[in-house]
């Protein structure tokens, strides 16, 4: 997520019915919520703090309703806390948690293996423990790519930490410019075109099959370059994607470079670019990161809602 690393308030947490239980995830939305009005009424004095609501059925999910409204869902605000948040699934327990959720086949580049960061630059985040952890700036790879297979594995901190916004916050950008969101929206809600695993400031994921804070969770990434002509996209970039091993994104369109709070418009740019991890004031952990160019893998698929 870009935001300039702005401090928001944390979420308003949903009443809790009396006589009930409380999952975890209720109990961190409802501790996040503990210090109340005070804590409300002081950030409110924040930059961009008076933009920010509370919605969502029960007022619990903090967004933005003075952004422009979506072309592509003209009913919702960019970042809208109204929009529908989607159904929290469970992905089912890793079987071998410790180890990562899937090998690199043979025929792909391993960008991060434990041990070696050389694929990246800068390449100053840290390795604790054949992991790979946030630090101080966003890295490249050195190589660039376009149409790919991307397998990466995640980890938020567990206690969680930081503001709204730096709460499990990274992201993986395709080229560069394209953010697939990562976040702790198990603890925290944020608007729904923010969370883990959605394309950042466009489109939620279908399902939201994320796991605690100090669980890995996993990205299968399939994605497709835009193609220009004339200074012009006649073909959108898409994704299809599983999220711990869940479909949440399929031949998804991309509308635009993601960003915050701005409706960016495509942009001519070469057929294939680096790829970023985000830094967002947060330590975010990764490990198993993998990439299988794969190319004119667009020529084999269909756009949806798109205008011809």
């Amino acid at each position: 997520m870009d935001n300039g690393h702005d401090p928001l308030p944390p979420s308003n947490a949903a009443n809790v019915k009396a006589g009930g239980t409380m999952s975890r995830r209720r109990f961190l939305h409802a501790s996040a919520a503990a210090t109340g009005a005070a804590v409300w009424a002081a950030a409110c004095n924040g930059a961009n703090a008076a933009e920010l609501v509370p919605g969502g059925a029960d007022g619990e999910v903090m967004g933005y309703t003075d952004t422009e409204m979506l072309p592509w869902a003209p009913e919702y605000h960019k970042h809208d806390p109204n929009r529908p948040w989607p159904t929290d699934i469970d992905p089912g327990e890793l079987t071998h948690p410790e180890e990562p959720a899937a090998l690199p086949p043979s025929d792909a580049i391993v960008l991060f293996d434990g041990e070696d960061t050389s694929a990246f630059q800068p390449h100053d985040w840290e390795i604790e423990n054949g992991v790979l952890v946030a630090y101080e700036e966003d890295i490249v790879t050195r190589e660039s790519f376009g149409d790919c297979q991307l397998h990466l594995e995640w980890m938020a901190p567990d206690p969680p930490r930081g503001g709204l916004t730096d709460r499990g916050n990274s992201g993986v950008f395709m080229m560069g410019r394209y953010e697939i969101q990562i976040f702790d929206s198990y603890t925290e809600k944020i608007y729904p075109d923010g969370i883990a695993g959605a394309i950042y400031g466009e489109t939620p994921p279908m399902v939201h099959p994320i796991r605690p804070p100090g669980q890995w969770n996993s990205y299968d990434i399939l994605f497709t370059t835009p193609v220009f002509e004339n200074g012009e996209v006649i073909r959108p970039a898409t994704v299809t994607m599983h999220f711990n091993g869940i479909l949440v994104h399929y031949n998804q369109v991309i509308y635009g470079p993601t960003d915050w709070r701005d409706i960016a418009e495509y942009e001519p740019h070469p057929p294939e670019g680096p790829l970023r991890l985000q830094e967002h004031s947060n330590p975010v952990r990764f490990r198993n990161i993998w990439i299988r160019p794969m190319e004119n893998l667009k020529d084999m698929v269909p756009i949806r809602d798109w205008p011809v």
